[in-house]
């Protein structure tokens, strides 16, 4: 079923997806597709905040260095500068907008809204709402989004496929809807704020997290792929094999909460003079490491000592919800464990969001923009959701794509009904082998069992495809599992060791960088 034809549509619901829709509609009517359950998506369950550079005491050479210096060595500097310079307005932008930040009380602070501090940073600049400042963020963008007359909102369709034409152009998305059936979105411009690709692993830091889908789509319509090998793992995710995961935010290590073992012993300051606040690349393979030499499964953070006051009056979130499982972190250390948690690589786009394909942009953790390098700082990824989506809609508004008017090729798919216990089966040998030879270690070894049992899972999926008929389950892990190779090539041709690719087979930086992992079709 084809639909008239849209302006700009938006595949994606999330921070980035909002923002860019809340900015553009004014001139060019939208579509947006979301996620019909509001808990999916990365956005929302974002605890720690937005750094900026904001404070008095504070400026944008130290939030650029410190960015750099996470990024190790692979950061591209102008697009730091582009998104550290730009922040300040962006936020200026969400507090206009009525996102509710959190105060701060001290009338001597020099800012009016409470400042913490995380991993990577060497001042206090994180401005938050509570500990569950994507939520806010997210509920305050979709509020005005749904109130906007060019603003069209969809739920009920799911994004399989990108459109497009003979001569190389986006011409929109093929989706399916609650019933499998072909929607066919034709769009003049069109945007992926798809997420990343945090869930081709088993454990991560959200419930449902993207599987690196809409890297997937572009790259089969030739686009760009970058640094997929950097698959950033959050050092500290609630430990708890019978219940769903739930990030524990950089912000309580940020106020003074210590890493212990199961023993009860501090280890970071023999790891890092920066200890609990060294990057989260740092402090993963630090907790691995002691996790492996303690033969245990977890370690813990301990945040006992802040007091209860201000456990409470700092995480009112993460202490609801772990009284919620029966954990008062209070009184009791927390039990976490790194978890899958943000991709720093992939669709390479410029400033503006653009991709190397005609009538395709990409916003958010499903872009790379250069900002983060080999690792992701705190708190910078809101940052550059917001940046690059504003920056996107500012373009798109003064310079609109020129529409192409070339052959549609259509898309081939079959009649035969699919097998959902075997596509799950097959998403969960994925995870499983993601998760064994490609997280946090990497050995050459262990990269090889990888790319050999993908490679016997796509030659099963293979056998099923000519003949399948579209089905949602069945293209998203085609697309995943199409990515977890393309990472699993990635981290075999990165022959060093640097920031969060880490393998010991190859453990020093190689200089100059070999980037090996940009990816054409």
């Amino acid at each position: 079923m084809a639909t008239p034809p849209i302006d700009v549509l938006i595949i994606g619901g999330g921070v980035a997806g909002l923002s860019m829709a809340l900015e553009i509609a004014d001139q060019r009517p939208v579509m947006l597709l979301r996620p019909g359950d509001q808990s999916l998506g990365a956005s929302r369950w974002a605890q720690g905040g937005i750094a900026a550079v904001l404070s008095p005491q504070d400026d944008v050479e130290a939030h650029i260095q410190d960015t750099l210096v996470a990024g190790d060595g692979l950061c591209d500097p102008d697009a730091v500068r582009f998104t550290v310079e730009n922040g300040p307005d962006a936020i200026n932008w969400l507090l206009e907008l009525g996102v509710p930040f959190t105060p701060d009380p001290d009338p001597d602070a020099g800012y009016p809204y409470h400042l913490t501090r995380e991993g990577g940073h060497n001042t206090r600049r994180i401005i938050h709402a509570d500990d569950a400042t994507g939520r806010a963020v997210i509920d305050t963008l979709l509020e005005r989004a749904k109130a906007h007359p060019g603003i069209t909102l969809r739920d009920d369709l799911t994004a399989v496929e990108l459109i497009t034409d003979q001569d190389g152009a986006c011409r929109g998305a093929y989706c399916l809807d609650t019933d499998n059936q072909l929607v066919e979105l034709l769009a003049q411009d069109t945007v992926l704020a798809t997420g990343g690709a945090s869930g081709l692993f088993r454990h991560t830091t959200s419930p449902s997290p993207a599987s690196g889908e809409g890297m997937a789509m572009a790259y089969a319509i030739g686009a760009e792929l970058k640094n997929l090998e950097f698959q950033q793992f959050h050092p500290t995710c609630l430990y708890d094999p019978d219940g769903p995961p739930f990030l524990i935010s950089e912000a309580v290590r940020g106020e003074g909460g210590l890493l212990l073992n199961v023993h009860g012993e501090r280890f970071m300051p023999a790891i890092d003079e920066r200890a609990e606040l060294a990057p989260r690349d740092v402090v993963a393979r630090a907790i691995d490491a002691e996790m492996q030499r303690t033969h245990s499964d977890h370690v813990l953070l301990d945040v006992r000592h802040l007091g209860q006051d201000a456990v409470l009056h700092h995480f009112p979130t993460i202490h609801a919800h772990c009284m919620n499982r029966g954990l008062d972190i209070a009184q009791q250390p927390i039990p976490v464990v790194p978890a899958a948690h943000y991709s720093c690589g992939g669709i390479a786009t410029d400033h503006h969001g653009a991709t190397a394909v005609p009538g395709l942009y990409a916003i958010g953790e499903v872009a790379y923009t250069g900002l983060h390098g080999a690792n992701r700082m705190a708190s910078n990824s809101l940052l550059e959701c917001l940046v690059y989506a504003r920056s996107a809609a500012h373009h798109l508004r003064e310079q609109p794509s020129q529409a192409s008017h070339a052959p549609i090729i259509a898309p081939r798919w079959g009649s035969q009904p699919v097998d959902e216990q075997r596509i799950r089966h097959w998403r969960d040998t994925m995870r499983n082998e993601m998760s064994a030879w490609v997280a946090i270690v990497r050995s050459d070894e262990g990269l090889f069992k990888a790319d050999q049992a993908l490679a016997q899972l796509e030659a099963e999926m293979d056998a099923i495809l000519p003949s399948a008929a579209a089905d949602a389950e069945l293209l998203s892990y085609q697309h995943a599992l199409r990515l977890a190779r393309l990472t699993v090539a990635s981290a075999r041709a990165r022959r060093e060791s640097r920031g969060l690719h880490f393998n010991p087979d190859c453990p020093v930086h190689a200089d100059p960088d070999p980037r090996p992992s940009v990816q054409r079709r």
